[in-house]
């Protein structure tokens, strides 16, 4: 069963081929919407030495940074390298 945990937003690091797809009108909406009714899932993440990559929840990340958040709630995954 995964765990949610809270994790620091600089600690996250986002792949480049991940980064490209960045929308940014979603994030605005997305970031909307999470100060209406807050985060409903949490991103995923694994870790890779002593940082963690994203999985999943790209918009999600990019949208709690827009709100200044500095922590995000994170499943850890085990996954293989993309």
């Amino acid at each position: 069963m995964l765990r949610i945990q809270r994790i620091p937003l600089d600690a996250i690091y986002v792949p480049a081929a991940r980064r490209k797809t960045l929308h940014p009108e979603t994030v605005r909406h997305l970031a909307e919407d999470i100060l209406e009714n807050g985060m409903k899932m949490p991103i995923q993440v694994r870790v890779d030495g002593g940082r963690y990559v994203l999985i999943e929840g790209l918009h999600r990340l990019e949208a709690a940074k827009w709100l200044g958040e500095t922590a995000i709630d994170a499943y850890l995954v085990h996954a293989r390298r993309h």
